[in-house]
Order: structure tokens, then sequence, then C-alpha cells
């Protein structure tokens, strides 16, 4: 069975979920394995292992340090070329972009991003795009050298596997000068929610034009804490400046499918539904009956979100109660 990479990416709390997402595409393809750049902690080895990783590699790389993308792309080119995979699979997020597009170069191969599926035609590496946001599927085939793909959050299901104690093995890269030409001399971290990550959350509670104002979002993330989900919000209400650009959601921002999506005063535009339209349930509160948002809805109400969020609220509070 052909090998296929997959650049694992972790936390502070432990591995992405993108990253199992990327496991379980893997499987389509062969047999799954991981390359870690930076040491690899037993829990890192253990969850990967629980999605079909049959082997870690691990590249101890100070100069990789703060997600830089050079040398990670220097430390997978390396592993690469030493296993032969018939595709590297990376997140399709900044740094798996950047990533990617340096692997491809390395290994003269075929590149596609925003892959929301894949598989195999004989020998060769078949991927599924979702375009004119998500109007029609592409599907290409990689012809030259390992396929190296992006995949978006959220489009492939993680599906553990027969959990398998990986075998790590630890190698060492020599890096170019390039790569340890920038490094990192000082963070600041984002500060702290309590929220869960917008593209982990199984719950999310989005706003959009009609909350009004940046005051107004004050009853979208009610709701959300009520729900112990995440904040999300369109791009009309990004860039009137309610709500920061990270959570956008849509075709330029971030796709999600939560368990329950719940869309307050957003209209529906294709645009948005591309990031958010195979959440599991969808609920949509809007005062415009012929919003196009309710046409995907599996639950819709027709009212002010600024009457109907609240109330909510306090009815979620009281059940947990």
């Amino acid at each position: 069975m052909s090998a296929v990479l997959v650049l694992a990416e972790a936390t502070g709390s432990g591995v992405r979920k993108a990253t199992f997402e990327l496991l379980t595409a893997a499987r389509r393809l062969g047999e799954p394995r991981a390359v870690v750049v930076g040491e690899a902690a037993d829990d890192v080895v253990a969850a990967l292992g629980e999605y079909g990783a049959t082997t870690v590699y691990a590249v101890p790389a100070p100069e990789a340090r703060q997600d830089l993308s050079v040398p990670t792309a220097e430390a997978v080119v390396e592993v690469a070329r030493r296993v032969s995979p018939v595709a590297v699979l990376l997140g399709s997020g900044p740094l798996g972009k950047d990533v990617a597009g340096r692997v491809a170069v390395r290994l003269d191969s075929g590149i596609i991003t925003d892959v929301v599926d894949v598989g195999l035609d004989g020998d060769a590496v078949v991927a599924t795009q979702s375009i004119e946001s998500g109007l029609f599927a592409a599907r290409t085939k990689v012809l030259r050298g390992p396929a190296v793909l992006t995949v978006r959050p959220n489009s492939i299901g993680a599906e553990a596997a027969s959990t398998t104690t990986p075998t790590v093995e630890t190698l060492d890269v020599s890096f170019s000068d390039v790569a340890r030409a920038a490094h990192v001399d000082e963070t600041s971290p984002k500060a702290g929610t309590g929220r869960p990550e917008l593209t982990e959350a199984t719950v999310v509670v989005a706003g959009g034009r009609g909350v009004g104002s940046s005051d107004g979002f004050t009853v979208v993330e009610a709701l959300a804490d009520a729900l112990g989900g995440a904040v999300g919000a369109s791009r009309a209400a990004t860039d009137s400046g309610w709500a920061p650009h990270d959570l956008q959601i849509g075709q330029t921002g971030i796709t999600v499918a939560p368990n329950l999506y719940l869309a307050a005063g957003i209209s529906g535009s294709i645009q948005h539904r591309a990031g958010m339209q195979s959440s599991n349930t969808i609920v949509a509160v809007n005062k415009d009956p012929d919003a196009p948002i309710f046409s995907i809805a599996d639950l819709g109400v027709v009212g002010d979100l600024h009457s109907v969020l609240p109330a909510l609220t306090d009815l979620v509070r009281e059940r947990r109660q």
C-alpha cells in the first residue's frame, strides 16, 4: 500500500481536528503517515495512531518554531524524498497553503488547493474541489509527482480508525540558510475568550448585517456562551467592523461544519453558504421571510433577532440549570 504523508498540526492542548480529517482522507489513498515538525509527544503520537497513522516522522527543528513555513516545507520535502509517497496532504489554512506551494515546487509535483474530497483513479490521485461558491464540483487528476493537496477544514469528517501504535522515526534534517534566515523574536498571545475555536466547535452562532452594530453582537455572543459554542460572522458584519475578520465564515473566510449552525441576521448569500452549508443542522433567524438562508435551513424563525436570541438564551440557561 502506498504511503500518504500528512503534515500534523498540534496545539498546546493536543492535535488539531483538521489533522484527524487529513488522516481520514489519507486512508482513502493509502497508508497514512504523519510528519510532526518538532518533538512528537506521547499523547500526540497516540492521537495520530487513533486516526490511522502507522508511522510518525518526528523532525526536531527549532528553526520551525512558531509555524515558520520555509523550514516546515524543507522538513516535509526531506521526509517525502525518503518515503516516496503517493500524496502529501496539508490543511488548507495559511500555513498549509504556504508550505504546500514550496513542497510542490521542490518535488516537481502537481498541487491542488481547497480540496473537499479525495480518491484514486487507477494509480492517479483525484481531488474534488467545490467551485463557484459550491454550485459545481471539479474533479482533477494529478499526473506528475506525489500529489500535493491542501484539504479544506470540515469538508471531510474525521473518523477514527482501528487504533494502531505508530512507529516513531526521528529524522535529522539539514536546513538551508534560507530556512534559518527568519526567526520569531517575540509573540503576543491572543486574548482568550473561553470559547472553542471556530473550526473545532460543534456549535456555532453567527451574526450578520441584521445584527446592526458591534454592540448588537452581544446577543450573538450570549447565545453562543449559553450553548457552549463559538461565535462567527458574515463578511458584511466583519467588513463593518462589528466582529474580527478571523471570525468570518464563507467562501473568502473560514469553512465550518458544526452539529448546529445558528445564523442570526444573515441573509444567506451564496458566498456565505459556501462556508457553512455542510453543517448538520442549520437554524436561521431573520426578519425577512424571503432571505435565501431559509432555503437551506432545517428550522427558520421569521422575527427580530434582538428579541428571538435573548429569549432563546434565557431558555437554554433555564434548561441547563
